[in-house]
């Protein structure tokens, strides 16, 4: 008898003690989990009001002014052999968010040029991380699906009685739910026509509307265009630096008027 309970019994209620004592640990723990905090402090308010409207903790937080100023710094870090294009960029938000650009119009907007593996993508996304505190806020619209005339209907969604009215366009509804944002535009060279036009609204007006009449505001946002056109001059040029660069960029704005700038 004594042997049962030493081998059999005991142990099996010692089991059963320490399974009861971690599932009364467990529920304690959810139960304080699940219980409102007694003090809300200013990180917590910015945090939920961040999730409502999608504006970045750092615009609701006052250190947006600190993380201008280490910007060009950051942008460095990220995008490697490209320090006179990480210049220029910092160099122009700095400007638009002291006040000194047009307003009603985007933060800035850029064309960035060059061949596959340069960092035109790396660089938009680290933007969107330094000023909107996420790579989710870049949003990236591929140009080479927005090559017939009717695809505009696509960017900012279609009129009502027509197919896909309820869905909004991937543009405007993108801003609309997430207004500070950098957009990517993709192969911008490859677009419509007609979509340079709607592109042109937003450069100058900062704002667009979509397929339901709705006014959507675009001056909290980064434009970013890129494009290969002119890489292989590029390249050229890299290997065979023999024309002065003066002469290179003439050649490469007149191709970029050519392509993409006509209207």
């Amino acid at each position: 008898l004594v042997a049962d309970m030493k081998y059999g019994a005991i142990p099996d209620l010692e089991k059963k003690i320490a399974e009861t004592e971690y599932r009364i640990t467990e529920e304690n723990k959810q139960q304080q989990d699940r219980l409102l905090t007694e003090v809300v402090g200013p990180n917590a308010i910015a945090e939920i009001v961040s999730r409502w409207t999608g504006i970045p903790v750092s615009k609701l937080s006052q250190t947006e002014r600190e993380r201008l100023l280490k910007l060009s710094e950051h942008l460095h870090k990220k995008v490697i052999g490209q320090d006179d294009a990480v210049e220029s960029v910092a160099e122009a938000v700095l400007r638009s968010r002291a006040g000194l650009s047009r307003q009603n119009q985007p933060i800035g907007s850029f064309l960035f040029l060059g061949p596959t593996g340069v960092g035109k993508t790396e660089l938009a996304k680290t933007l969107a991380l330094e000023l909107f505190d996420s790579t989710k806020s870049m949003i990236r619209i591929d140009m080479s699906e927005y090559t017939e005339s009717h695809s505009i209907a696509r960017l900012i969604g279609a009129p009502p009685g027509y197919v896909g009215f309820e869905q909004g366009g991937q543009l405007t509804e993108a801003i609309r739910r997430q207004p500070y944002a950098v957009i990517l535009f993709d192969e911008v060279e490859k677009a419509h026509p007609q979509i340079w036009n709607t592109l042109l609204q937003v450069l100058d007006d900062g704002r667009l509307t979509d397929g339901k009449g709705r006014t959507v505001d675009f001056t909290n946002t980064i434009i970013v265009l890129t494009s290969n056109i002119g890489a292989q001059y590029m390249l050229e040029e890299v290997e065979n630096p023999s024309s002065t660069g003066k002469h290179f960029d003439g050649k490469l704005s007149q191709i970029i008027k050519d392509r993409v700038m006509k209207e």
